[in-house]
Parts: C-alpha cells; structure tokens; sequence
C-alpha cells in the first residue's frame, strides 16, 4: 500500500499562527483537534502546486511560500511542511471544506496564539513549535 502524500503551509502573523480546527462526532463521541492546512498530493502535481492549490481551496488565500520546514511520516501517510506568508487574500473557509462543513463534520479557520500551541491538539506539534521558535528568534521586534 502506497502512503497518502499530503503538502501543509505553516502560517505565522503576529503571534498567531493559522490552523483549520476539526470536530467529529463519530457514533456520538465528539473528537477534537487542530491541523495545519493543506491537503493530498494529486497525480502529477508537485509539493508546491499542492500548497498553492490547497491554501487556495481551503483558506481563499494565496501565499508565498518561504522555506521548507520538515516532514512527519508514518505508516500511511507523509506529511510536507513549508513556512508561508499569505500574499493576498482574507482566510475564510471554502472548497470541499466549507462544502462538507455540518454539525457532526466540523471545520473552522483559527489563529491560535503560538504560545497557546502547547495546549492545544495539534500534530506535529514539536515540528510546529521549532518553526514557531525560529520565527521568534528571526524576528525581534515582533
């Protein structure tokens, strides 16, 4: 079995950083967590062209992307991450998200503090803290 790619865009503005939070009631038990937007890699698109296309998508925003951060792989997927600025655009929900959005399939756009990311349920968070950390350390006067 081939392991699903994805490409995720970590989006740090004034403290904040941009995350899609999810909630899911599945046989009523409501599972909750936060991810990093970005999607699945589609046949012959490269890294980029994902991010681009999924930020796009997901957030109604285009971005530049900065660097890239990492990646976190497990048994069934491989995860790319990029620091990102957002070029143009105001993040609101769209794409397949907004369209799938109910009660029991939940999805919002959050800023969370960077220094609420401890206490939060985020993956990966130890990815995303370093990046948090290096942008701190880059820039003082922020």
């Amino acid at each position: 079995m081939s392991k699903k790619i994805s490409s995720r865009g970590i989006i740090i503005e004034d403290n904040y950083i941009y995350t899609m939070f999810r909630r899911k009631i599945i046989d009523g038990v409501v599972f909750e967590y936060y991810v990093i937007p970005g999607g699945k890699v589609e046949k012959d698109e490269t890294l980029i062209e994902t991010l681009i296309r999924e930020l796009k998508e997901e957030f109604s925003v285009d971005i530049d992307i900065l660097e890239y951060v990492g990646k976190n792989e497990n048994d069934t997927s491989i995860a790319y991450f990029y620091k990102c600025n957002i070029k143009s655009g105001i993040p609101r929900l769209g794409g397949e998200e907004k369209e799938r959005c109910s009660k029991e399939n939940y999805y919002e756009i959050r800023k969370v503090k960077i220094t609420e990311i401890e206490n939060i349920n985020i993956f990966p968070k130890d990815l995303i803290l370093n990046v948090i950390s290096s942008t701190i350390k880059t820039n003082p006067n922020d």
